[in-house]
């Protein structure tokens, strides 16, 4: 008999999103439905997924085990954000005001606005407020079913205050149920103090901040901002390859706003991600579709910054490509921690298929961050990182709007929120 710890009985509808990883083509629409389904979890780990009478007849729970009822409730796994900026202190309400007014992000970042006056607020934080911050968005992204986020810095641009966002992410992974996966992102924009000297911030970058973070084990990804005005395609190629060297993995921002071949060059660098994509070109689609770099889509952005820009997912999907929905959570161009609303966006914004859009936040999100083997499916041996959500069926989580669905959110095996609150 299979012993367990916890049980979720009675779903109405369970969403497995199992099966071969990365989704792609027709297998992006198949999210393993099973109705009527039951979940059995031992330690944190999933140990059996099936109906009842499979259930009474392997499973032997132990007299101390947790019950959950999920009668009538809908269950998936737990989002995986795989995209996002989450150590930042202050705001930037004033530049939504002026973009209201028809200012665009390019012209506020010109003005000395955008990046830069997140990175003045961030230096000036302390750790304690810069964890308190991140531990009340880490909430309210559980609350919205956010089980696994990557985190990136790159909001210091200098080498102590990329450290203290690092390091303060590493603080919240140890007090947050939320997994985290630490980004290194000192290459998120060029320093006002290096403004007519980049290339001696790349160099920086190379000769020291990217080796001692690394020493410190603090970052598992590096990341850069390949983009007209920031870094050009060779300097995000001698960034990235100074990070490989030093045993990071990469990500790439890419192609959002002008076409670079930033989507072509994270293939050919064997990225995990290429993120963003509105004006990837032909060669980086065919690029994409023949790699494993995940085609990340942040359709939050073309949203909050109220632009028709959208990235071609259905031109990316149909090529063959991997593909995943983030948030990029950041104060400047997407303060959306909601994945269910990205998930959304991703339907009603970039015509991806409801069960597209699904797998694309779950288990396709989780390749992105190379997290497969762990999260992102209801499978057995893998985290038990499951939704419980209040609607008829699943379709109903895109069809209705503007209501969080998610009664109950279970993390490593553990309930931790019930009833829509954290426990």
């Amino acid at each position: 008999m299979i012993s367990a710890d916890l049980v979720v009985e009675n779903c109405r509808q369970l969403l497995t999103c199992a099966g071969p990883v990365p989704k792609r083509g027709a297998a992006l629409a198949d999210v393993g439905l099973l109705e009527k389904a039951w979940v059995a979890s031992r330690r944190g780990r999933v140990v059996f997924v099936g109906r009842e009478k499979a259930f009474r007849a392997k499973v032997r729970p132990h007299k101390r085990a947790v019950w959950v009822d999920a009668g009538g409730l809908v269950a998936l796994p737990g989002f995986v954000d795989s995209h996002t900026h989450l150590p930042f202190a202050g705001s930037r309400v004033e530049e939504f005001r002026l973009r209201l007014k028809g200012a665009t992000y390019q012209e506020l970042a010109a003005r000395g606005m955008g990046i830069q006056t997140t990175v003045e607020a961030t230096r000036k934080a302390t750790r304690a407020e810069l964890l308190a911050l991140c531990l009340s968005r880490l909430d309210r992204m559980l609350l919205h079913g956010t089980t696994t986020v990557e985190a990136k810095s790159g909001y210091g641009l200098n080498l102590k205050d990329e450290i203290k966002q690092l390091e303060v992410l590493r603080e919240a992974a140890g007090r947050h149920p939320v997994d985290i996966v630490p980004t290194f992102m000192g290459a998120h924009d060029i320093p006002k103090e290096y403004r007519d000297r980049k290339s001696a911030y790349i160099s920086l970058l190379i000769d020291k901040i990217i080796p001692e973070v690394k020493k410190r084990g603090l970052a598992e990804f590096f990341d850069v901002f390949c983009e007209e005005g920031v870094y050009s395609v060779e300097e995000t190629r001698r960034l990235v390859e100074a990070a490989q060297r030093a045993g990071f993995k990469i990500r790439i921002h890419a192609d959002e706003f002008a076409a670079l071949g930033g989507a072509a060059l994270a293939a050919e660098a064997g990225a995990a991600s290429a993120d963003h994509l509105l004006n990837i070109t032909p060669e980086g689609t065919k690029a994409l579709a023949a790699s494993d770099t995940v085609a990340t889509f942040l359709p939050g952005v073309s949203f909050f910054l109220m632009t028709d820009r959208r990235a071609p997912a259905r031109k990316l999907i149909e090529a063959g490509a991997a593909v995943a929905l983030a948030s990029d959570f950041n104060p400047g161009s997407s303060m959306i921690g909601s994945m269910l609303f990205v998930l959304q966006l991703g339907v009603f914004l970039l015509k991806m298929g409801i069960e597209e859009a699904i797998n694309a936040a779950t288990a396709n999100a989780a390749f992105a961050l190379r997290r497969h083997a762990s999260v992102g499916s209801v499978e057995i041996g893998k985290t038990t990182d499951l939704l419980l959500c209040d609607a008829p069926d699943y379709s109903s989580l895109v069809y209705e709007l503007g209501t969080n669905p998610i009664r109950h959110v279970i993390k490593n095996g553990r309930l931790v929120v019930r009833d829509g609150r954290r426990i």
